[in-house]
């Protein structure tokens, strides 16, 4: 069994910048796939902005982030961060999704989407939102 936790950082148009940033500071590499890329362009302003990006270094460093949609709210109060758990089998998600679950708000529910096998998102009973998907390969 191998599961990992990541910070995810929510921004609002600037999370290619941040992750460019963070991977000047830490090195590694960066992945950042576009709303364009992924085929869901809500806001054709917004087509550019980052729907899933990380920076990835030898040293351990992993963080991951998002540009939230206009048509979502953001508050650096209340969503400035997610935390991301990914794991290497869908039983192995599920079980952890179904722990997490108890006394929380589903924002999405884990399920099949074009990144990954499973992915879903739910805010727990302390208000931490966390995001849990099953690993997969970019084949972008």
């Amino acid at each position: 069994m191998s599961v990992t936790t990541t910070t995810h950082l929510n921004f609002r148009g600037t999370a290619r910048a941040a992750l460019d940033f963070y991977q000047s500071v830490f090195g590694g590499r960066t992945v950042a796939i576009t709303y364009r890329d992924a085929g869901n362009v809500r806001d054709e302003n917004e087509a550019d902005w980052i729907t899933w990006g990380e920076v990835v270094g030898d040293n351990g460093f992993h963080v991951m982030a998002y540009d939230v949609p206009s048509q979502l709210p953001l508050s650096r109060g209340e969503n400035p961060f997610f935390v991301s758990v990914r794991g290497d089998s869908a039983e192995e998600i599920s079980a952890l999704w179904a722990k997490l679950a108890e006394g929380s708000t589903l924002v999405h529910p884990l399920e099949p989407s074009q990144w990954a096998p499973l992915y879903g998102m739910l805010t727990d009973r302390f208000g931490v939102t966390w995001v849990l998907d099953v690993a997969a390969p970019y084949n972008g």
